[in-house]
């Protein structure tokens, strides 16, 4: 599952770098302004900010590639960019209902399932063998001080 979001995230990723370039460029090419701003200037910060979020969701993949090849949980600032890239998620499937129409929507609303799926199914094992059945770390027989099986419940006399 990690695998098919760390595709999907590279996927867009340049999906959104080429888009953003490919916009720049029609902009720079009509060579108009649009309230006074300077149309070369449109065209490079168009250009800069499809870098910049192809990065961010390449990196983003990275993470989830990483957590495939590792199967552990994201932790420190992996989990936090795959929490950010969730976020953006949500927020670009709310702006993309009506802007672009519902096949971007379900895209969006699929891409924030796989991200949320990663981030709730890895428990955060150790990297630490289980030992035998029946055997607990260290602070007795549960670890915390707990018992491994409930107490047996009372009898009437």
């Amino acid at each position: 599952m990690a695998w098919v979001l760390a595709l999907v995230l590279f996927a867009e990723a340049l999906g959104v770098a080429a888009l953003n370039w490919f916009l720049g460029t029609v902009v720079d090419r009509q060579d108009m302004s649009l309230a006074g701003l300077d149309p070369h200037l449109m065209s490079v910060s168009s250009k800069i900010g499809g870098i910049v979020f192809g990065l961010y969701f390449a990196l983003c993949g990275l993470v989830a590639l990483l957590v495939a090849l590792r199967d552990r949980a994201p932790a420190g600032l992996g989990r936090v960019l795959l929490v950010s890239a969730a976020v953006v998620h949500g927020l670009l499937g709310a702006f993309v209902w009506g802007l672009v129409g519902r096949a971007a929507f379900l895209f969006m609303v699929a891409v924030l399932g796989l991200v949320v799926l990663l981030l709730v199914t890895y428990d955060g094992r150790s990297d630490e063998p289980a030992g035998p059945a029946g055997t607990a770390p260290e602070g007795g027989p549960g670890g915390d001080g707990s018992p491994l099986t409930p107490p047996a419940a009372p009898t009437a006399p």
